[in-house]
């Protein structure tokens, strides 16, 4: 456009406080006026000392050169044929600094052709945003990359072509149906097309797994967020696609271990108690037909301990069925409070007179299931107690809230853990102490009980009080995976 005003003296009050650089411009290049916003890019604090100075001392040689062509040939057009012109260029600024800025000639009115009007917008903020993206858009170790309106790939990183198993350069500018599987090509143009007409941040392809075409031909399982990249150009739009590969086989193998081991825990139990029960019968008919009168003393002790064998083994095939129910996890949801659970659990627990029970909450209410927490802490009292070795002693449970997690630790007194045991105590059928009772299975079916809830156990040894120490690490606030369930 161009400026009309009808004095220099206007157009220097008008330009005074204009939140971009603005010079005004003799044929030669010469500034006669400049405002404070073009002093600022120069790093110059006084405007008024860049009067009567060459434009292009604030450009290297070529690209000053350039400019004052330019200027040259605006002014020896005609002043009703002259129009404005932009371009980018690098100003050097007074500290030997380059900032990118964008330069705009306007001329003046007839009156003042002999002036134009040279604005400078610095793109130092922009430059640095598009760094800043750049970097984040490389170095995130996600699949990410950039189409245009055509579905044409426009920008891609090392994370996305590595997924895809191609060099970055094989992938700009080619069609995105190439990541496809042909059967989705079809209806792929016209998810896009729905999409451009109403882009928003989505997940694509909600409730079905989606996979995409490795250059080997083989597909891959990904998860695919979409979202529009605001530019002045074209409409872009960014998709981050995430190999899942990894972790669809660990969930298939775990679904695939629960399930045997459910399938066998139940077997086992069909298949063992019955025999169990047998023999059992059996020990029975024959002492009844021989009549505890016949029997010696040391008789009798051996089929007492036979009855007792055999009520263990059943009670361990019991314990195995409940070891593959608490991998499930309860739905049901209620308000704990901290210090009810943990009385109710020391309560429950039956812990000797000759037992000092010291507890220590500051930790908030919070909303979890009650019977998997309560039966946890329990465990670890009654442990806490039977693996001791002591008539008298000290148990200490505190509970304070951490993050996302309502952290409880119970502490003892007592032996501890033997060291190099503090990972095979969570083991099917160990026994954290020789000469206890019991079958080894509770911390087993404490940690599996609070996995399946979200959370964690983890035991130190010695801990504060010089025995065991048992933390558990219990969800306050659910990640999304588990309120989906």
């Amino acid at each position: 456009m161009t400026i009309t005003v009808d004095s220099l003296a206007e157009t220097h009050a008008a330009l005074q406080h204009a939140p971009i650089g603005a010079a005004i411009l003799d044929r030669t290049g010469v500034i006669s006026w400049a405002n404070p916003a073009l002093g600022s890019i120069v790093g110059e604090t006084d405007a008024t000392a860049l009067r009567l100075s060459l434009i292009t001392v604030w450009f290297e040689t070529e690209e000053g050169d350039a400019l004052l062509q330019m200027i040259e040939s605006h002014f020896d057009a005609l002043p009703e044929t002259r129009v404005p012109w932009s371009r980018a260029i690098n100003f050097s600024r007074r500290d030997g600094a380059e900032q990118p800025c964008e330069i705009t000639l306007v001329p003046c009115t007839a009156a003042f052709d002999q002036w134009a009007i040279l604005y400078v917008k610095s793109l130092a903020q922009l430059t640095l945003a598009e760094k800043r993206f750049t970097q984040i858009f490389e170095n995130l170790p996600l699949g990410l990359l950039v189409i245009d309106g055509r579905q044409r790939i426009v920008q891609v990183n090392s994370a996305l072509a590595d997924e895809f198993g191609y060099a970055r350069e094989e992938l700009v500018g080619r069609s995105l149906e190439m990541l496809l599987p042909e059967r989705y090509r079809a209806s792929h143009a016209g998810h896009v097309e729905g999409y451009t007409r109403a882009p928003e941040s989505r997940a694509m392809g909600s409730g079905r797994d989606l996979t995409g075409r490795h250059r080997s031909g083989r597909e891959i399982p990904v998860e695919i967020a979409l979202t529009r990249l605001e530019t002045v150009a074209q409409p872009l739009f960014m998709a981050i696609i995430t190999d899942i590969s990894k972790r669809k086989r660990a969930q298939m193998a775990l679904e695939q271990t629960n399930t045997q081991l459910e399938e066998f825990t139940y077997v086992a139990s069909h298949d063992l108690r019955s025999p169990l029960r047998g023999i059992g019968d059996l020990v029975s008919w024959i002492r009844e037909d021989i009549g505890d009168e016949h029997l010696s003393d040391g008789v009798k002790h051996n089929f007492d301990r036979i009855s007792l064998r055999i009520t263990r083994a059943e009670q361990m095939i019991d314990d195995l069925l409940t070891y593959a129910r608490v991998g499930v996890r309860d739905p049901h949801m209620e308000t704990i409070d901290p210090a009810k659970v943990i009385e109710e659990a020391v309560s429950l627990a039956n812990v000797p007179n000759g037992f000092t029970v010291d507890i220590d909450v500051s930790g908030s209410r919070f909303s979890a299931p009650l019977t998997p927490l309560a039966t946890s802490l329990r465990n670890l009292i009654g442990n806490a107690v039977k693996h001791h070795g002591g008539e008298s002693g000290m148990i200490r449970i505190t509970m304070h809230d951490e993050g996302r997690f309502a952290v409880f630790t119970v502490n003892d007194d007592g032996r501890g853990v033997t060291p190099g045991n503090e990972e095979r105590i969570f083991k099917l059928f160990h026994r954290a102490s020789p000469g206890t009772s019991g079958d080894g299975l509770g911390l087993a079916f404490t940690r599996r009980m609070i996995n399946a809830h979200g959370g964690m156990i983890t035991v130190q040894s010695p801990g504060a009080l010089g025995g065991a120490s048992f933390e558990i690490h219990w969800p306050r606030i659910l990640l999304k995976e588990f309120e989906d369930d």
